[in-house]
């Protein structure tokens, strides 16, 4: 008798393991709803939007300078004085025109802004929504913009606090020189590590908010909790490394002209596939087997049955007398013709 063959490694590891398991569906999960081509695209709609708060932040310091004519006086003298000829009162020349055309700049840059980052948002719900398995349906035009349009304004101010959490804790000598405070043994580490962990705890708010309440239908908080955990300490981890590439990459001509740009790239695609793949995480924490309720099954009915066997009835008796009857007339017949032959 021959054994039954082993299952395959991975699924005896996934039987073993929970948490493996989970993490092999949440992987199927975000591959069966193309996540990564998702990311990507993200990851374009958070470039195209750059360039009008680009625009919008010109126009900002525009307006700010106009009020401050010594400034733009000093500004214009440093201009010239780096750059000599003709082509520095050309730079002159932009600048100026740059601060005279601030309102038509940061209007067109406002209105470009506010159209890009609804798009955005709108298509990062759609995203969600796909991690969390969601028909695409839509509850009117203008309550989902003006509902994308809260959302778009509060994730800008919470990844705006978590990102300045982060310089802060890099700048922790500096702050510390400028409140004019002594710096003891071990109080940089202690600050830079409180530093850290509020920007892990802004972060995981951010997370669970964008997994649990942007898609368009109801989804667990608790699962959406524990999936922004997740989110929020790679999202960290990640910030960390990436202030490190930018000081190595910074420190050449090449890596000033295009680090910042590649860099910001990556960083936009490896956020948004870290935040699907947590919202996969958390819409297959469910779905385990092994977890859901069995039912027992409803109680035996036993119902006797009596057959009483009558016999034959009489016009089977009839019959069978009848086809008998036949027979042996047949047989008689027959075995005298038979006979005669002889």
């Amino acid at each position: 008798m021959t054994e039954p063959a082993k299952p395959p490694v991975l699924d005896r590891v996934r039987a073993r393991y929970a948490w493996f398991d989970h993490v092999m569906r949440a992987y199927q999960r975000f591959n069966d709803h193309n996540g990564s081509f998702l990311a990507a695209g993200m990851t374009y709609y958070t470039i195209f939007a750059i360039f009008p708060l680009l625009m919008v932040g010109f126009a900002v310091v525009g307006f700010a300078l106009s009020r401050q004519p010594r400034l733009i006086t000093a500004i214009d003298d440093r201009i010239r004085e780096s750059v000599s000829g003709e082509l520095g009162q050309q730079l002159v020349d932009l600048a100026n025109s740059a601060i005279a055309a601030r309102a038509s700049v940061g209007l067109i840059g406002l209105a470009t802004a506010t159209w890009a980052g609804l798009s955005w948002m709108s298509h990062l719900r759609k995203a969600l929504g796909a991690m969390w398995d969601q028909p695409s349906g839509s509850a009117g035009f203008v309550r989902n913009k003006l509902s994308d349009l809260g959302a778009m304004l509060g994730m800008f101010a919470v990844v705006l606090a978590t990102i300045g959490l982060t310089a802060l804790g890099h700048a922790t000598p500096t702050v510390l020189r400028w409140l004019h405070i002594p710096q003891f043994s071990g109080f940089d580490g202690i600050l830079r590590g409180v530093s850290v962990l509020v920007s892990v705890l802004v972060s995981w708010v951010l997370f669970t908010w964008l997994i649990g309440r942007l898609p368009r239908s109801p989804v667990s908080l608790v699962a959406s909790m524990r999936a922004g955990l997740m989110a929020a300490i790679g999202f960290e981890l990640f910030k960390q490394l990436g202030s490190i590439y930018l000081r190595i990459v910074l420190r050449s001509p090449a890596g000033v002209a295009f680090g910042p740009v590649l860099g910001l790239m990556v960083f936009g695609f490896i956020t948004a596939f870290l935040i699907l793949f947590a919202t996969a995480w958390a819409a297959t924490a469910s779905e385990d087997p092994r977890a859901q309720r069995v039912e027992p099954p409803g109680p035996a009915m036993i119902r006797p049955r009596i057959q009483v066997d009558e016999g034959l009835s009489t016009r089977q008796t009839l019959t069978a007398v009848a086809v008998g009857a036949v027979g042996a007339l047949t047989f008689s017949r027959l075995a005298r013709s038979r006979r005669h032959q002889r």
